[in-house]
């Protein structure tokens, strides 16, 4: 069944009565303002589901597909995300409540993101290893070798060959570069952490009796 693809134009168009009506709104003076704010976030989330859904669904070293291999992944991807996701906005940034829009989102977003291109890599070297005849042992520590070498080699380019987009967007918008560069070291050590740790939790997960 093929289902037609809503062009950004078009999606656009399908907020021409959301408008209507929240000049309408503003008009009779009513909280105009909560329903932009509830429309935005609306977008914000969907888009963000949506995203984070594309990364699952393509996630390569799933060839046994079932319950339990998808399973291994969410526990790896929701035990170390959420966890770390935790420790930075609740105790690190201190937000006033647990959950903040403008800083939960983008980061869960770098934070999922990152640690499902991790177990993508992983996964598919384990089972590649796995394939050739490797003991748990060898394969675990090639895979987990393999995997981590995005995350270091961009440890290792942060600031010389490169310099962040948020921090750069930061730096463009006033903000203290000394300060700015607090908030990427805090971003490039929870995207490191998170991606080894899931890959970790992953292969964990995949332990089988020697």
């Amino acid at each position: 069944m093929s289902v037609n693809i809503i062009s950004i134009t078009s999606l656009l168009i399908g907020f021409l009565p959301v408008i209507i009506l929240i000049i309408i709104m503003k008009l009779w003076n009513l909280n105009s303002l909560q329903a932009i704010y509830a429309n935005a976030r609306m977008l914000i989330q969907l888009l963000l589901v949506g995203y984070v859904l594309t990364f699952i669904i393509a996630i390569r070293p799933l060839e046994s597909k079932g319950v339990k291999p998808f399973l291994i992944v969410l526990i790896a991807l929701g035990i170390t995300g959420v966890g770390v996701l935790a420790l930075v906005t609740q105790i690190i940034l201190d937000l006033p409540r647990w959950f903040e829009p403008q800083y939960v989102i983008p980061l869960a977003g770098m934070v999922f993101a990152n640690s499902m291109n991790t177990i993508s890599l992983v996964g598919e070297r384990f089972n590649a290893e796995q394939k050739r005849g490797e003991s748990y042992i060898q394969s675990r520590n090639i895979a987990m070798g393999a995997a981590m070498i995005p995350q270091v080699n961009a440890l290792l380019a942060v600031g010389l060959v490169a310099l962040p987009g948020m921090m750069t967007g930061q730096i463009l918008s006033g903000i203290d570069p000394l300060t700015a560069a607090r908030y990427q070291i805090m971003v490039m050590c929870m995207i490191f952490s998170t991606a080894g740790l899931s890959a970790v939790l992953y292969l964990f997960l995949h332990k089988t009796p020697e």
